[in-house]
């Protein structure tokens, strides 16, 4: 299984050779840094974990900085906090080795299973890795539409809209007996939060792929908004052909 996180930038279309207009989703897929490399030995299972998006030092959290300094690709790798028996003048070198070591920081991090590219940690990977005509899964968050009531969250009819009907033409009417069963049933349809829920598309078509620029151009629409993050993933059910 080949994966990317990626970036949506927006829709357009495209003309293929046959004079066909094709609608597209604009992706930047790259280039995405192997921050990890899993194994069996170590780890009990085989992943390769990915960085996106670049992004200040600074903005990085303790936890997500002392992360990609551990795992930077580089040899020399020297524990933060090492053996308590290490006193004085060695314990501020690994302490100031550790400081000085560099790091690609990044906003996005994500852990590919079963990954089928032979890469190392610290190599760069981009949108290449697909070609056009091949299939994706795309994996991304719907728009959020806030808090929003049953005519419009679940489609309810609604009451009539006669006189005397006062403001309950778009409420949810009765939500359970009170003697059986007692309690509202799992999964009742009420009001509540809208959108904002992960969605996958499936067997998504890759129209065009502009290596220099890491762009992906796919067939279709893809959850989200621009600027939202997605994970292009092989598809599942239209795996690649081998050559």
């Amino acid at each position: 299984m080949v994966g990317l996180l990626g970036k949506k930038l927006g829709q357009t279309r495209v003309y293929t050779e046959d004079g066909r207009a094709v609608s597209v989703t604009v992706v930047q897929a790259g280039p995405n840094y192997v921050l990890q490399r899993k194994t069996i030995e170590k780890d009990g299972y085989e992943a390769v974990q990915l960085g996106f998006d670049a992004q200040k030092e600074q903005r990085l959290n303790l936890a997500k900085r002392g992360h990609l300094k551990a795992h930077n690709g580089e040899d020399n790798f020297i524990p933060r906090s090492p053996d308590r028996h290490v006193k004085g003048k060695e314990r501020l070198t690994n302490r100031k080795a550790w400081d000085d070591r560099n790091i690609n920081p990044v906003r996005k991090i994500k852990e590919f299973r079963d990954f089928s590219l032979e890469v190392n940690q610290g190599d760069s990977i981009g949108a290449d890795v697909f070609e056009p005509g091949d299939y994706v899964d795309v994996i991304g968050n719907t728009n959020g539409r806030g808090f929003q009531g049953v005519v419009k969250r679940w489609i309810f009819g609604g009451g009539r809209g006669s006189h005397g009907s006062g403001g309950w033409r778009r409420r949810p009417g009765s939500i359970g007996a009170g003697s059986t069963p007692g309690h509202v049933i799992k999964g009742k349809q009420m009001p509540g939060h809208m959108g904002q829920a992960s969605r996958t598309v499936q067997n998504l078509e890759i129209i065009r792929v502009q290596a220099d620029d890491n762009l992906l151009l796919v067939k279709g629409a893809i959850p989200g908004a621009n600027g939202d993050y997605i994970v292009i993933r092989e598809a599942k059910k239209k795996p690649k052909q081998k050559k």
